[in-house]
């Protein structure tokens, strides 16, 4: 009996050193760093708040690496986006950042930037990255995001993001007033979390008109993007979903 619980427990010392080699010292997902390919999904690691590095217990990382599979084989097949098979995750004060034109963060209803991510981010947006914001809803968790925002941005305004903008209509015309849930929503036969019960579409422009921001507020894109294969999920959120998802890419790829 002795044996069996020491053999267990070398198994389960290996399993976890095998997820942390996974993960390099920088905080990067380990893919084909050979790779040439023009796009790669990245999300951003923060130090404060949720998004630290991925695990069980990380509330930030649930949808991951679900979402993100399932997101990249949809654009491969509704695009002609070169994009990397696997996604990566980067710290956002890692200077890799500025090779991303493209980076997704969720959870940011809680997140708390340090002063030198604050001022990664904000470099990054204006030599031309672009940030998609995900999976945040309500009141409290709006203010939790200006907080760490208004370090980023504090001359520069949130406003709406209407119809007729260009990325509305990249690849698809979206339909602005319908709801993306989560799961866990869904689980309660509703649609929103808290008190966020209208979706919304905000963003941050740079001096050039050029959306720098794009903020899906009381929405969940990443969970309907997890759950694409999941028959009990409707799939007009996941169709949905994919459309502002691919749309995003491609005005980042062009503006």
């Amino acid at each position: 009996m002795r044996k069996t619980w020491l053999l267990l427990l070398l198994l389960l010392a290996g399993l976890t050193a095998v997820a942390q080699d996974r993960w390099s010292s920088e905080g990067e997902l380990s893919t084909d760093l050979t790779s040439h390919a023009e796009f790669a999904f990245t999300r951003i690691i923060f130090k404060s708040g949720y998004s630290t590095l991925p695990g069980p217990g990380n509330t930030s990382w649930r949808d991951w690496p679900e979402a993100d599979a399932h997101f990249i084989r949809g654009i491969k097949r509704l695009t002609a986006v070169d994009i990397e098979d696997n996604s990566r995750a980067i710290l956002l004060t890692d200077e890799q950042l500025f090779d991303r034109p493209w980076i997704y963060a969720l959870e940011v209803g809680t997140w708390l930037l340090t002063p030198s991510e604050a001022a990664n981010l904000r470099e990054y947006l204006l030599r031309g990255g672009f940030l998609v914001v995900d999976d945040f809803h309500g009141t409290v968790q709006w203010a939790g995001f200006m907080r760490s925002m208004q370090l980023v941005f504090s001359d520069r305004p949130i406003v709406d993001v209407n119809a007729e903008d260009a990325i509305m209509s990249m690849h698809f015309d979206v339909d602005m007033t319908k709801p993306i849930p989560g799961i866990m929503a869904l689980r309660y036969g509703v649609t929103w979390e808290h008190d966020g019960y209208v979706p919304s579409w905000r963003g941050i422009y740079d001096d050039d008109g050029r959306l720098m921001v794009i903020i899906n507020f009381n929405v969940d894109l990443g969970d309907a993007w997890e759950m694409a294969d999941e028959p009990w999920y409707p799939e007009k959120y996941t169709a949905l979903a994919y459309r502002f998802g691919i749309n995003y890419v491609l005005y980042a790829m062009t503006h």
